[in-house]
């Protein structure tokens, strides 16, 4: 008997109590039920946005879906039946991650299938593509478009992005493997979306052979173009995720880290990038993050949205999948930008806008200073000034919570290890000059994002709090000023 996989998940979503955990949260995306991991086929339609994500509805069956869910202001999310299901045997082991494309009459959503051979355990990875016209209804090809990886490489070939260049033709970008068990990016090109030809592999003529034996795979890869805020010029920025690298400086610490390159594409050569890069998120979850695409008639000057996953892989078990059956959850979208050379994110929540806010007491007073506004939410965005002349500022998110946050000039330290979260422990964070006077904090009910230095610095964490974890607290001697909050429930 063949399997109805959409009713399969339907069934799983009817008898869900995620919405009852006091964990889920409210303006971040999360599971309907079950799993959930990177964000996929991400996409502006008409002034809606359509967030796709891996979805194991059945967990711990790794049975992956595309979920879908939809917002109008990047805060209220509606969630609708599954996308795309594991239904063909190019995607029976999983429709996997990818991208989506506007071009014209209908949008694309490009993923890589996976299929596992019973006996062999062989894998075979293809490209794939299901179209729809209403962003309701998605039609599935088959066979896949793209149906192996070329000579030189494992079937690890993965996560296409897509987009129209400048010439209008298509491009796109996939991460892989080559045989010599090394991570690399190769670029395909096309003019009908249909038939493809290898380029060959990105190349970093400039970086002096940094790249060329950079961890053991590069999964997700990500490219965009950004405006650098001080200089006024123009660059290209490749965001992957290396596996297997590990730098002998401050940071990459969780099982896999997500990094930007700064330079420019010609070609399949990624120019002016000299070897450096940057770990884009500090925390102790991020991870495959994907550049949000934008229908042709989008309104012009619209910010560069990023969303991540705010997970690990290996770390599922977390105290959601006890509490509603449902484990992980994404980033808030993030605005991108350029400054000095460097990648920069800001929350952009729309619906959610900060406004003028108050506090109860002095800060350094024995009880905290309370944020009135906030006292009894277990939702919020926070943004304040701070100086703080040689003295620590303690950021406390609802009482006896135990989370522990603690800013200092040069310093930011995360203490997880007195919540309910079981992979956190304790970062310590170093600071540019500056970095810590501006800080924004967006709390949703497990899940925490500290934004400092106007987005210079950002750092996710789940943070499941003990008790009721309401409203937050600032003590300390620093000195805060332009308190800003809003509260999401």
């Amino acid at each position: 008997m063949v399997e109805d996989f959409l009713a399969s998940a339907l069934e799983a979503e009817a008898a869900s109590r995620a919405r009852q955990d006091p964990d889920y949260p409210l303006f971040h995306v999360a599971p309907p039920v079950g799993r959930l991991n990177d964000p996929n086929g991400l996409i502006e339609v008409g002034g809606t946005y359509h967030a796709f994500f891996q979805y194991t509805p059945q967990h711990p069956r790794k049975l992956v879906y595309w979920g879908h869910a939809t917002s109008t202001d990047l805060t209220r999310w509606d969630y609708h039946d599954p996308a795309i299901l594991p239904d063909e045997r190019q995607d029976r082991n999983g429709a996997y991650s990818g991208t989506a494309i506007d071009v014209g009459d209908h949008v694309e959503l490009w993923y890589t299938g996976n299929y596992k051979d019973a006996q062999t355990g062989e894998r075979e990875a293809s490209q794939c593509v299901v179209t729809t016209r209403d962003m309701v209804h998605f039609d599935k090809q088959v066979p896949p478009i793209i149906e192996r990886q070329p000579p030189g490489y494992t079937a690890h070939f993965r996560d296409p992005q897509v987009w129209r260049d400048c010439d209008g033709s298509y491009r796109m970008l996939l991460g892989v493997q080559r045989e010599n068990l090394t991570g690399a990016a190769l670029l395909y090109r096309s003019t009908d979306l249909r038939s493809w030809e290898c380029e060959g592999e990105m190349s970093f003529p400039d970086a002096c052979g940094a790249f060329e034996s950079f961890g053991y795979m590069w999964e997700c890869p990500n490219l965009v173009r950004l405006t650098d805020e001080q200089t006024g010029l123009a660059r290209d920025v490749l965001i992957f995720c290396p596996q297997g690298i590990a730098p002998e400086r401050e940071g990459f610490e969780n099982v896999f880290p997500c990094v930007a390159v700064v330079g420019e594409l010609v070609g399949t050569e990624f120019r002016r990038a000299d070897g450096s890069f940057e770990e884009i998120d500090r925390g102790t979850e991020f991870y495959a993050p994907q550049i949000m695409a934008r229908s042709l008639s989008s309104a012009t000057g619209e910010p560069t949205i990023l969303l991540g996953w705010a997970g690990n892989a290996g770390e599922d078990e977390q105290p959601s999948i006890a509490s509603g059956g449902w484990v992980h959850c994404l980033t808030a979208p993030r605005a991108l930008g350029l400054r000095g050379g460097r990648l920069i994110a800001r929350p952009h929540l729309p619906g959610l806008p900060l406004a003028p806010a108050q506090l109860s007491g002095a800060v350094g007073a024995e009880a905290g200073a309370a944020i009135a506004q906030l006292a009894d939410s277990r939702s919020w965005r926070l943004a304040f000034d701070a100086s703080y002349g040689g003295a620590p500022l303690s950021v406390r998110i609802g009482a006896g919570s135990g989370l522990e946050i603690t800013l200092e000039e040069e310093r930011l330290v995360v203490d997880l290890t007195g919540t309910r979260y079981p992979h956190g422990g304790r970062r310590v964070v170093s600071l540019a000059p500056g970095e810590a006077s501006r800080v924004e904090i967006l709390h949703d009910r497990s899940i925490t994002e500290v934004y400092l230095g106007d987005g210079s610095r950002v750092f996710t964490t789940r943070s499941f709090l003990r008790g009721a974890g309401a409203g937050v607290t600032l003590a300390g001697g620093a000195l805060v000023t332009n308190l800003r909050a809003a509260r999401a429930d």
